[in-house]
């Protein structure tokens, strides 16, 4: 009993240190929220004078950051190791949150910016990957599931403390203050992955098939579970015996099909309209009359649903299954944007609307934290073979990542043109994303990694003939291709 309970502290802790990579990435998101009105006062009153293009480069500087670190991140994890990849984001991290802390330009501020989102952005694909492969089957999609929790966590502190710095502080410069606090977490993360073993399957996957038993011993609660592991492991390892590149990997259809998936997914997660609202609520809600104060508070009130609603979530993960959630989330997400829609339309001018934008806001906020976004991570993480898993990794979230900077970019200008009309516009891509995810995911729930890999391969493989849903989805995704 006392090897079970070790071995299940052991796992537990390692999250801890992993999930303060995504710590940092949710404030260094969050942040920039809180600090942009500082930065648009001129510099001699302490800012660096934005103006609205500025701004925006600053902004997306980031985003864009992030969808070459996702990517690059993913292939050097598969030469490098998992764990070593993430001691060197930590490096970057801290690097971006100084360097923006003490930005003295505008140019500058973008380089530090862009130097920061490498770091979030190779986060955002390696920590998920790290913790499906140090997880037992059981228990993977709670601890991966900590992820998503960790972020919408890291944004919540950015908006509380950007809130109290900006009350209590009189300094104008106080942005610098609020972005240089994004290093403690990435200290933290580089600090405590020099107690992180390495991945088994990693170690496996290179020929070190007896550091991988070792820390296999230290991970899993029985002998039997550790013997049982190796086994798959190593089959897996003698079938894929060398590390494919992305080109390699794109060579073998049943990859290239289940890679289109990854890609349809990110495209799911981002239009759901979380960063809409994340990053936009404010705008929103001013058009309804509110006030700038009250709708900078009803920010930090969209950060704590998105807490609560990712706890709820981690709930939900361990007890149904993957598709199921996935999918009622993006149910529940079409009828809160038809709802923020009519709100918006049919309610100018009642006293009311303030307060019924505002619950259409976090009533979708709930569905997309508690049923989506931790799905799309979880998934992310487990989808893609072995062989190939940073590649293939990398290039989805970076995929992502340019779904978040194409919704980010695009919201402002289209909520300005078509005003409420823009949520029915998100509510029918939800439903289109809604049938995606009906017809061509597969269940993932309640399998090891090598299991799930051959499941997979023998789902997306173009000889399948199976019939039935499963069939069906398979052949339906070889007609798209």
């Amino acid at each position: 009993m006392k090897k079970l309970t070790d071995a299940q502290k052991l796992v537990t802790k390692i999250v801890v240190v992993v999930t303060m990579g995504a710590l940092a990435f949710g404030y260094d998101t969050g942040v920039i929220a809180g600090a942009l009105p500082f930065m648009q006062l001129p510099p001699a009153q302490g800012g660096l004078g934005l103006t609205p293009l500025t701004e925006g480069l600053v902004t997306s500087a980031l985003v864009l950051g992030a969808a070459v670190g996702s990517l690059l991140c993913g292939i050097i994890a598969d030469r490098v190791g998992r764990r070593d990849s993430l001691m060197g984001l930590s490096v970057i991290f801290m690097i971006g949150a100084i360097g923006t802390s003490q930005a003295p330009t505008v140019p500058v501020m973008v380089v530090m910016r862009a130097i920061l989102g490498f770091a979030v952005g190779g986060a955002s694909a390696l920590v998920p990957m790290f913790i499906s492969e140090m997880a037992p089957p059981s228990r993977r999609g709670r601890l991966v599931s900590q992820n998503e929790m960790m972020i919408v966590t890291g944004q919540l502190i950015a908006y509380i403390l950007s809130a109290l710095l900006a009350r209590y502080s009189g300094a104008n410069d106080i942005w610098r203050t609020m972005l240089l606090i994004a290093a403690v977490p990435a200290f933290l993360l580089g600090l405590g992955l020099i107690f992180v073993p390495r991945s088994p399957r990693w170690l496996a996957s290179r020929g070190r098939t007896d550091e991988a038993r070792t820390v296999l011993e230290l991970i899993r609660s029985t002998d039997r579970q550790v013997h049982k592991e190796m086994v798959e492991i190593k089959a897996q390892v003698n079938e894929d015996s060398d590390q494919l590149g992305w080109r390699e990997a794109l060579g073998e259809v049943w990859i290239r099909r289940l890679l289109l998936v990854g890609i349809g997914l990110g495209f799911a997660a981002q239009f759901t309209g979380v960063n809409a609202f994340m990053y936009f609520t404010p705008i929103i809600l001013r058009q309804t009359g509110l006030g700038t104060e009250a709708a900078l508070t009803a920010t930090i009130g969209a950060g704590v649903v998105a807490v609560g609603a990712t706890f709820l979530g981690i709930w939900m993960i361990g007890r149904f299954p993957r598709r199921f959630t996935l999918m009622g989330g993006l149910a529940g997400v079409v009828c809160a944007h038809m709802g923020l829609g009519g709100t918006l339309l049919v309610m100018g001018g009642s006293p009311l609307q303030s307060m019924m934008a505002l619950g259409f806001i976090l009533l979708a906020l709930l569905f997309i934290q508690m049923m989506v976004s931790p799905l799309y991570w979880l998934l992310m993480s487990e989808l893609f073979p072995m062989r190939a898993r940073g590649v293939l990794t990398g290039l989805s979230v970076a995929a992502q990542w340019v779904f978040n900077a194409t919704v980010s970019f695009l919201f402002p200008a289209v909520l300005h043109w078509i005003g409420a009309s823009t949520f029915f516009a998100f509510a029918a891509i939800n439903l289109i994303s809604l049938i995606f995810v009906a017809r061509f995911l597969p269940e993932t729930k309640g399998m090891s990694l090598e299991k799930l890999e051959q499941y997979l391969e023998d789902h997306f493989s173009p000889e399948n003939s199976s019939t039935g849903r499963t069939g069906n989805n398979q052949h339906g995704l070889a007609r798209s291709l």
